[in-house]
This record gives structure tokens, sequence and C-alpha cells, in this order.
């Protein structure tokens, strides 16, 4: 029987038990199951301009830290877990990089990607959510890359470090929820600090279409 066929009877939990018990070939099969949900995060995270396959190598380092640390009796599930630590891991690794030019808004697609769905699962741009909050359609506004540039001098000098850091993430397509436990933040400091920034862009975006 092969070790995929082995460990696919049995929950996530379980198997953790017993790798801490000393059966190492769990680790492997966790690692195999779980690559898919770093690669999805990796093709989230490269709109904060990291390389892909760096990304990726982070990622399973989170992964594995996930599997060493996880703490049946007091973490969620461990999906849930090695989603925090791979998250966490990845944008560490993004932060470290751009320590030397903090732009989050450094392409026209960028006011243009998707943040996620909304209620009715369909996909949400930043650029709309922005209006929205206004009640204006964007299709009134031409936001072209002078704009675009004007924009991001405003994220400079508007944001604070703080909020900056909840935009990045929150351009990847998390939600506040996950952004504060990326960031060791409560859900309602998160949530604050993502209406401000809705708040001063859509002040600076108004500001440059008069």
């Amino acid at each position: 029987m092969s070790m995929d066929k082995e460990y696919s009877n049995y929950n996530d939990e379980e198997l953790i038990v017993w790798l801490r018990d000393g059966e190492e070939s769990v680790t492997e099969y966790l690692m195999n199951k779980y690559k898919n949900l770093v690669r999805s995060k990796a093709k989230s995270m490269y709109i904060l301009g990291a390389d892909s396959d760096d990304l990726i190598q982070e990622g399973m380092i989170g992964l594995f830290k996930a599997l060493r640390d996880y703490d049946i009796g007091r973490d969620a599930s461990f999906l849930t877990f090695a989603d925090l630590c791979v998250s966490r891991q990845m944008y560490t690794a993004v932060q470290a990089s751009k320590r030397q030019k903090h732009i989050p808004l450094n392409t026209y697609v960028s006011l243009y990607g998707s943040v996620g769905r909304n209620h009715d699962g369909e996909e949400e741009e930043l650029v709309n959510m922005i209006f929205d909050a206004a009640g204006q359609s964007p299709e009134d506004v031409v936001i072209d890359r002078e704009n675009v540039v004007q924009l991001e001098q405003t994220i400079e000098r508007e944001l604070s470090s703080f909020e900056k850091q909840v935009l990045d993430l929150y351009l990847t397509g998390m939600r506040y929820q996950q952004i504060a436990k990326v960031l060791g933040k409560d859900d309602k400091s998160t949530d604050n600090a993502l209406q401000r920034i809705k708040t001063k862009l859509k002040k600076a975006i108004a500001a440059n279409a008069t």
C-alpha cells in the first residue's frame, strides 16, 4: 500500500500525533498534500513584487514550521494553522525584500486587480470598492499613469506603516480577519485600518480627478 493511500484514511490531526510519536514519513506526506496551498498563496503574493519561485520556497518553509509547531490542543485545524504560517513566512520575505522602497501600488494593474469576492461571490476590484464607498462609479474617472504615481505618493505620505502592511495584504485578496492573523493584530484594529485606507485613497483619487 502506498504512503498516500495509507495516510489518506486519517485526518491531519491524527497524522500529527503520529509525527510526534516519531513517524517521520508523515512530514513528507503532509508537505506534499499542502504544496498546492503554497503555490496558490505564492500567486496571490506575487502582486507585491516578489519572485514566484522564492515565494514558493518560503511558503514550504512556513509549511514545515506549521508541522513543527502545531498544537492540537491549542490551535484550530491544521489547515487553518498551516495557512497562517505559510502566509506569515511569505509576507515576511516580501517585506525583507522591499525595505529599501515601499510602494504597494506600483502598477496600473494593482488598482484594478481582484481583492477577493464580494457577498454575491463576484470578483471585487480595489478601485470599485473605493468608489463604492463614495457612491461614485470608477467609469467617471480616468486613472492614468500620472494619477497612479500621485496615488503612490499619497500612500507613502498619508498611510502609516501598519496601514501600508494592511493594504499590501488586502491587495493579495485577504480579508481583514486573515490580515489580522498574519500581522498579529486584533480584528477590530485591522478593520479600522482598512476603512481608513479606503477613505484616504478615495480622497486622493477624487482630488486627482478634479
